[in-house]
């Protein structure tokens, strides 16, 4: 059993910046891939960012990319995602998960974390 556990949402304005958290913890076997989802009230889940272990493999979405940071500390066991020039279409419940593979086109999970609430203000 993993657990993940995302932290540094909230609210920011347009053009601001945030910081996310996805911390790992329990029985882990620390050479998976991570990546961040996000979906917004009646949006579909969209995959935004992922990485593999030693960060030398990363995926942004069309949507992100030139914006979004998404890097690792493996001694802390912790992912995270840098998002600058934030816009309010950035809205949503942002989760990170535990992947299976670096195939970005097709993610699979095997863990999810709880969400953390990103809210972009105009």
């Amino acid at each position: 059993q993993v657990q993940l556990v995302e932290s540094g949402g909230g609210l920011v304005q347009a053009g601001g910046s945030l910081r996310l958290s996805c911390a790992a913890s329990g029985r882990t076997f620390s050479s998976y891939p991570t990546g961040w989802f996000r979906q917004a009230p009646g949006k579909e889940r969209e995959f935004v960012a992922g990485i593999n272990w030693s960060s030398s493999n990363t995926y942004y979405s069309d949507s992100v990319k030139g914006r979004f940071t998404i890097s690792r500390d493996n001694a802390k066991n912790t992912v995270y995602l840098q998002m600058n020039s934030l816009k309010p279409e950035d809205t949503a419940v942002y989760y990170c998960a535990r992947l299976l593979s670096t195939n970005w086109i097709t993610p699979l999970v095997n863990y999810w974390g709880q969400g953390t609430q990103v809210t972009v203000s105009s």
